[in-house]
């Protein structure tokens, strides 16, 4: 097995491409090892020291490391406990645990811009995203703002928020008028 690493914008966060199938849909965020417990995968993973959040999209693993932690230092680990994981057999996630869309639920008077927000995340945005090992969803939506929750390699990298501000919000505004502003969340 031959697993390849690709840096991404976070130099805190490295993404791991196994080869295979990691999700068949959606996303899965692990911020704390308490949190990768329905997944074997990711409690490998965490068992590397130096490992504080681990994410996985369809075909990648993002791993974000500790302040002060050597990439050098940890990074063979991180490739061994892949390994070890996929060679073993086990299931990625334990049960049948459906991955929605990671979207959060809206419904009231501005259901239709939600769902046209929700598109234009999900065809323009989450692609792109998911290129430097990350994702990015829907939280929710007030008098013209919108909130995004920013996982993987976006969580904590330094140009997150151009990203937000100069790249989602402009093309959120100009596809919809009544965007105003896009701010981010932490879940």
């Amino acid at each position: 097995m031959f697993i390849q690493t690709e840096s991404t914008p976070n130099p805190a966060t490295l993404k791991f491409l196994p080869g295979q199938t990691v999700l068949e849909a959606g996303t899965a965020d692990f911020p704390s090892a308490e949190a990768a417990a329905k997944s074997p995968l990711a409690s490998r993973v965490f068992a590397v020291n130096g490992v504080t959040g681990v994410f996985f999209g369809n075909d990648f693993v993002t791993v974000t490391k500790a302040d002060g932690v050597e990439w050098d230092h940890i990074k063979p680990a991180i490739l061994g406990a892949i390994m070890e994981h996929y060679q073993s057999g086990a299931p990625v996630m334990e049960g049948e645990e459906k991955m929605a869309s990671g979207h959060a639920d809206f419904a009231g008077e501005d259901e239709e811009i939600v769902g046209q927000i929700k598109e234009l995340l999900d065809s323009r945005v989450r692609p792109a995203v998911a290129q430097d090992g990350g994702d990015i969803t829907f939280y929710g939506f007030d008098r013209g703002v919108v909130y995004l929750h920013m996982q993987g390699a976006c969580a904590g990298c330094p140009s997150s928020t151009l990203t937000l501000k100069m790249g989602i919000e402009n093309l959120l505004r100009h596809y919809i008028p009544e965007v105003v502003e896009v701010r981010p969340v932490s879940a």
